[in-house]
């Protein structure tokens, strides 16, 4: 192929390599011998030079929250920019990812990006032993191994806890994740804590184990209680989707003015006019270019495992009660709320 599009092997080889230096004419001739001789780059072959498969493995729980959706499809186009194809693995939300992450070992990624799914130790000691990066999205973990790029879930709860204090709502109550979570354990302990500090105690708790249906299960808890809460914080926006759900259907509540109801993560659904939901935003795309960063860093340098947290705003929506003061209007048209200090 070098002889007949008239350049060297070594441009030949990069004219087949992302991001590679290499002239747009030089380029062109080789890809036109390429069409000529029905020639297509082995991958298979070059992992076996390079010991790189170009290969990112990503394992995420197998549900509908569009989070993950939104993550994964991130993912994908930005480690495609650097060269990269993904390879998917779902797993159930409640094992956590040890027993998918043994299969994804048997095969040759050169890295694995963990959504929203915990590691054990020892995985992330194997891990670390074969040299195959890990980094945890949108969870955290103290290992020296394995990376973490996580949203600010405590300024978050905070956030999300001073700003039903400020629309004067009395009576609070929280539908949890998943116990083994660190996502809803810190946006717990945190909305807990700002509550607390503020005197205000008795606050309601139920699980939803980050499912609609587990949700819906604790709506009907709390609403059917004669005191019921006039605010609700949903551990993320799935769940809150399906505690409105609940609260209109079944209960006949104003969402916004007899009930507030407050998600986490300002995934698309949350805008739509029919939810409106007020959400503490995990801006996306910011949390994987950290998750690029950190991967390439440690593939390259052998760079030690780096822990991202990434910060967003509090989207105000027409889902609970305004307070009279705090809400700004950014550029973009949409609502945020800043406390003041």
């Amino acid at each position: 192929m070098a002889r007949l599009a008239g350049v060297s092997q070594s441009a030949v080889s990069r004219a087949f390599s992302p991001g590679a230096s290499v002239s747009p004419a030089t380029r062109e001739k080789v890809m036109a011998a390429a069409t000529q001789l029905g020639y297509r780059p082995n991958q298979i072959a070059r992992s076996l030079i390079t010991r790189r498969s170009n290969i990112i493995g990503v394992a995420m729980p197998n549900t509908g929250n569009p989070f993950y959706r939104n993550a994964l499809n991130a993912l994908s186009v930005e480690f495609a920019r650097i060269g990269y194809r993904i390879l998917l693995f779902t797993s159930d939300p409640v094992a956590g990812s040890d027993p998918i992450l043994a299969e994804v070992l048997r095969y040759q990624v050169d890295a694995v990006v963990l959504i929203s799914t915990s590691l054990s130790s020892h995985f992330a000691e194997e891990c670390m032993q074969i040299g195959v990066p890990v980094v945890l999205l949108n969870r955290r973990t103290d290992s020296a191994a394995v990376s973490s790029v996580t949203g600010d879930n405590t300024r978050g709860a905070r956030a999300i806890a001073a700003f039903l204090l400020a629309g004067g709502h009395r009576r609070f109550a929280y539908v949890a994740g998943l116990e083994t979570s660190s996502t809803n354990r810190d946006r717990e302990a945190a909305f807990f804590a700002a509550l607390a500090q503020a005197g205000v105690d008795g606050v309601e708790r139920q699980s939803g184990h980050y499912t609609a249906e587990g949700a819906a299960q604790a709506a009907r808890v709390l609403l059917a209680r004669r005191s019921r809460p006039d605010a609700i914080f949903c551990a993320n926006d799935d769940m809150a989707f399906a505690v409105m759900n609940v609260a209109r259907a079944e209960y006949g509540l104003d969402i916004g003015k007899t009930l507030s109801i407050v998600g986490f993560d300002d995934t698309d659904l949350a805008a739509w006019p029919m939810l409106d939901l007020t959400s503490y935003a995990q801006p996306v795309q910011p949390m994987v270019a950290h998750v690029l960063e950190s991967i390439v860093a440690q593939l390259e340098g052998g760079v030690q495992a780096t822990h991202h947290v990434v910060r967003g705003e509090l989207i105000v929506r027409r889902s609970a009660r305004r307070p009279s003061s705090g809400v700004e209007r950014l550029d973009d048209g949409r609502e945020i709320w800043r406390a003041s200090d």
